[in-house]
């Protein structure tokens, strides 16, 4: 017997949405396929939230930082809510959808149980798509993974920091310290 999964399109997802169906559930759609996200540990949110408001202060009017809200890729019917989505200030127009890809300067996720999710699928569907950068923070390893560089379904450029400073390519003015992401 052969095993076929259903695949979702983006709008039986957002029916399904609208309909309540999936009101008690913590999901998001990737590759059409419906995703159970792991649920968030205290550190997760601690250092998620701090890094988003220091973001929020450096980047002042310039970008929008979205926490945990989904971002719409159209062309492989997925919806993730990455943990930070740093966006282009469209106000209003994010009444009618959610950010596209053309819509979004780096995605950040921070990473626990959801590691290999992050590290794989994820990485997938963003580079597809060709955001052009993805950080994925492994809070176990105390690490900072640094994609760019995307073609295709992969990103060319791995980097992998403990210490340091990076800055953003869509922000080459801003200096983020590793260690806030991830240190007390």
């Amino acid at each position: 017997m052969t095993v076929t999964t259903a695949k979702w399109t983006l709008e039986e997802y957002h029916r399904m949405i609208e309909a309540g169906i999936l009101d008690a559930r913590k999901v998001e759609l990737l590759n059409g396929e419906i995703i159970e996200m792991s649920p968030e540990g205290t550190p997760h949110v601690f250092f998620l939230d701090r890094f988003a408001n220091q973001l929020r202060k450096q980047l002042g009017e310039r970008a929008q930082v979205r926490e945990g809200h989904p971002i719409t890729i159209p062309g492989n019917n997925s919806e993730p809510e990455p943990d930070i989505a740093v966006v282009a200030p469209l106000d209003e127009e994010y009444l009618d959808h959610h950010p596209y890809p053309d819509n979004i300067f780096w995605i950040i996720e921070y990473a626990d149980s959801s590691l290999k999710k992050d590290l794989e699928t994820k990485t997938k569907v963003y580079a597809a798509v060709g955001i052009q950068e993805y950080w994925v923070v492994n809070l176990k390893a105390r690490e900072v993974v640094i994609f760019r560089e995307p073609i295709g379904d992969t990103y060319q450029s791995q980097v992998i920091l403990r210490t340091g400073t990076i800055s953003p390519i869509a922000f080459p003015d801003i200096t983020l310290d590793v260690l806030k992401l991830m240190s007390r």
